[in-house]
């Protein structure tokens, strides 16, 4: 009995590796790595802060862009969606930042003592915010440079808003945060250039290519056709995007977030233990 017992302990080791920590050693990497990255940004400066979530709204413009370009050609969603990850790639080798990417590695932050609440709610309102602008400009310079996209534009946007707020659309809503949120956690996973444009080309060919409600990435089309002079007034995507937020969240948060914290709670307790020595410990001065 007691040998049977050792080699069910070791039979478990084994498959937790090496390390003696009581999840996967890839499951402790992975939340050394997310935690680290979220203490990063949620420590960002504000000027840091403003400039990352503009240029994640200018490099989502460059999505949209070939997003355009390809669905005018080919008049295929899923083709322009795939092209749409051209963005997303250039936002992440650039480091640039996306509003739904925050839903898991500030948290984990902050749930670890790396960080505050009020932190958070910096991060997440300043990044949608500079989403929105950047993605607000660089829409009118692509509309103004190829006026030939004007009827492309209408159309998805008003495909995006027409339905209002149902089943269908709270559900697209729910499936594109917790898409784009899965994705920052597999790019975590790998640091491998390929993986990470395979990663982002997945990205735009499930949520723009099958119709996901995003709150910044649709917000880019939505602008492109205001600027056409397409009639959907602002009043109608502000009530729009009031909706799609939430909805967003809980599916990046609820969804994945949440059970990833479960996980790997017993490391979140012992990071959380460290911080908290490390604070209470007194300085010494020489």
């Amino acid at each position: 009995m007691v040998r049977q017992h050792k080699r069910d302990e070791d039979e478990e080791r084994r498959r937790l590796g090496k390390t003696d920590e009581p999840v996967e050693d890839a499951l402790v990497e992975e939340f050394r790595n997310t935690v680290a990255e979220g203490a990063n940004r949620l420590n960002r400066t504000w000027r840091a802060l403003i400039i990352t979530g503009l240029f994640g709204g200018i490099d989502v413009g460059l999505g949209l862009m070939a997003m355009l370009a390809v669905l005018h050609a080919t008049d295929s969603k899923l083709l322009g969606g795939l092209a749409f990850g051209i963005g997303l790639y250039a936002m992440r080798l650039a480091h640039s930042e996306l509003f739904t990417e925050d839903f898991l590695l500030p948290l984990n932050a902050v749930v670890s003592h790396h960080g505050t609440w009020l932190q958070l709610l910096r991060l997440w309102a300043t990044t949608l915010v500079t989403n929105l602008v950047g993605g607000w400009a660089f829409a009118w310079i692509v509309v103004a440079a190829f006026p030939v996209f004007e009827n492309d534009l209408i159309e998805t946007a008003t495909g995006y808003m027409d339905k209002g707020l149902t089943l269908e659309t709270g559900a697209l809503a729910v499936l594109a945060g917790f898409t784009i949120t899965l994705i920052t956690r597999m790019n975590q996973g790998s640091s491998e250039g390929i993986a990470t444009l395979a990663n982002s080309l997945i990205s735009g060919l499930l949520v723009v290519g099958l119709g996901m409600l995003h709150g910044a990435l649709s917000s880019a089309v939505i602008f492109g056709a205001m600027h056409t002079g397409a009639d959907i007034p602002y009043t109608d995507w502000l009530l729009w995007l009031s909706w799609v937020i939430p909805l967003n969240m809980i599916g990046g948060l609820v969804i994945l977030a949440g059970p990833r914290l479960l996980r790997t709670w017993e490391l979140v307790t012992q990071e959380r233990a460290a911080q908290d020595r490390d604070r209470d410990e007194p300085s010494v001065v020489l």
